[in-house]
């Protein structure tokens, strides 16, 4: 990647019984948060490795109440953290986007992806850059919904403000808002959003190294689902 782009990362403190409650069962509640807490970590790891990035993490929630508190009080300091604002998800994700942008191009991820490295986020905030190119990027999530939204100019992001989320046509939704209003829009590779236990497994093997799989590999009840 050449040139800054600001790389979001829409957050929520993962206190138990507030995060990942689609893992219970069978996690318990805090378990659950454990594990969100270990694929924010694995997440700001990867947006850290992309070069030129500079990263703002919009954050909903308490850390001071989260599990592994400490440890992302410590990952993130000295990195913006605005707290969210608006009524409902479309609404956070636009404004996200117009508060963190500085001039410059945004390139937003949630903490549901941490199977995702610097390279693939590099490559493809690029795209953002290049002139003549797209004028937006989404990466499909495989549950219908997206996983990533750049935009070149982070105003566009108030076209999709209004788009239903956790929808099996959000992705499909999300391209046509932003196409109706003449942007160019690439797409990017397909992923795995953690949801639910079965995405929890499949993301723990795409991504054996990382915290989130240790933190899976922790409760047992939840690895003996897949078996």
């Amino acid at each position: 990647m050449t040139g800054p782009v600001v790389m979001i990362v829409l957050a929520k403190a993962p206190v138990p019984g507030q995060v990942k409650t689609r893992l219970c069962p069978p996690a318990t509640p805090a378990e659950a948060a454990d594990i969100a807490a270990a694929a924010l970590l694995d997440t700001l790891d990867a947006v850290r490795g992309v070069p030129g990035g500079r990263l703002v993490v919009p954050m909903a929630g308490r850390l001071d109440r989260a599990a592994r508190g400490c440890e992302l009080e410590a990952a993130l300091r000295g990195v913006p953290t605005p707290a969210q604002r608006g009524a409902d998800l479309g609404e956070r994700i636009a404004a996200a986007h117009i508060d963190a942008a500085c001039g410059l191009p945004t390139f937003q991820i949630g903490m549901d992806t941490p199977q995702v490295e610097p390279a693939l986020l590099a490559e493809s905030a690029a795209h953002l850059l290049r002139p003549g190119g797209v004028d937006a990027v989404l990466g499909p999530a495989t549950d219908g919904g997206w996983w990533a939204l750049g935009l070149r100019d982070p105003r566009a992001a108030a076209l999709v403000a209004s788009v239903p989320t956790s929808r099996a046509d959000t992705g499909e939704r999300t391209v046509q808002a932003l196409r109706s209003a003449g942007l160019r829009v690439g797409s990017l590779p397909e992923l795995t959003d953690v949801d639910t236990a079965a995405d929890a497994l499949r993301v723990r093997a795409a991504a054996p190294r990382t915290r989130f799989a240790a933190a899976v590999d922790r409760v047992a009840q939840l690895v003996a689902a897949g078996c």
